[in-house]
């Protein structure tokens, strides 16, 4: 968009879209980069249709450490390059603090973070968005994009590159599913991570599911400039992120003391430790550092 068509776009809907994932295995029939390719499609197909602004997608989050270094052993197995993205869980969620900064201080009056990746993330990025929200005049709400997707496929919300998340992804970016890259039915795999049920992927489907994930976001930025407006009645807020000294001080205030306690910090319980021969190990367990 250009600087007139930004402007205008906000003036008429004040809402800001971010959308996070991961270049991560995703079977071979699915291009690298499905989980932030199907999130910020999908906010931009709800901006274009509801209103708002789909910020720029990140495609830096959570892998190769905790519970995701566990499943990657037996999911992905031992490869030599894993195509991955990862940073560690401090540097995710102090990223996002910065970005929540960036829309207070533009005057944006909600923003939906939807992630496209999954595993206990997006468990910590809704807590992280109620930690921050007490500081911050814009109003959030943070989600997975399985929780707009219901009823889903077949009773199906989310899977990984599966059926839903193919048929989702060939709905939304068609050039980066090719189905001719499919194993034969009958070898198990692993084919880099890929849902055993891929093979019933829908396009037409997929798009039913686009369709019904976009209204929804749609529906809860109306809430939450209702949200706005009944908080503030017309007045400036009091309280808005502007500087990077305020990002800085709700992750010392806020976050940082909850730091510890959030999912992506700790691996399974009960778990014995990965092989040190696993390509896994590397990063796990995790640093309790922030």
């Amino acid at each position: 968009m250009f600087p007139d068509e930004l402007e205008a776009a906000f003036q008429n809907c004040p809402v800001l879209y971010f959308a996070y994932g991961l270049c991560e295995p995703h079977g071979p029939q699915n291009a690298v980069g499905l989980d932030a390719l199907k999130a910020h499609a999908v906010v931009c197909k709800a901006a274009r249709k509801y209103g708002g602004i789909a910020a720029p997608p990140d495609y830096w989050h959570i892998h190769e450490l905790g519970g995701y270094a566990y499943w990657a052993h037996s999911s992905v197995g031992e490869v030599e390059r894993h195509w991955m993205t990862s940073v560690p869980p401090w540097i995710h969620f102090k990223n996002i603090c910065y970005q929540i900064r960036t829309a207070d201080a533009l005057g944006f009056r909600a923003a939906v973070l939807l992630t496209g990746h999954y595993g206990p993330n997006w468990e910590d990025l809704k807590t992280l968005t109620q930690l921050i929200q007490p500081y911050a005049a814009v109003r959030l709400y943070s989600l997975p994009d399985f929780e707009a997707n219901l009823p889903g496929m077949d009773g199906a919300t989310g899977d990984h590159a599966g059926k839903v998340e193919t048929s989702l992804l060939w709905a939304l970016e068609p050039d980066c599913v090719d189905m001719s890259r499919m194993p034969d039915r009958d070898d198990h795999g692993p084919h880099f991570a890929m849902g055993a049920n891929a093979f019933e992927a829908d396009r037409r489907v997929g798009e039913r599911m686009a369709e019904d994930e976009a209204r929804f976001l749609g529906e809860k930025a109306r809430e939450l400039l209702e949200a706005y407006e009944e908080a503030h009645q017309g007045r400036e807020p009091a309280n808005r992120l502007r500087t990077f000294d305020d990002a800085e001080r709700v992750w010392e205030e806020a976050v940082l003391p909850a730091l510890g306690e959030f999912k992506t910090m700790n691996g399974p319980p009960g778990q014995e430790p990965l092989p040190s021969s696993s390509v896994w190990s590397a990063n796990s367990p995790i640093p309790k550092r922030g």
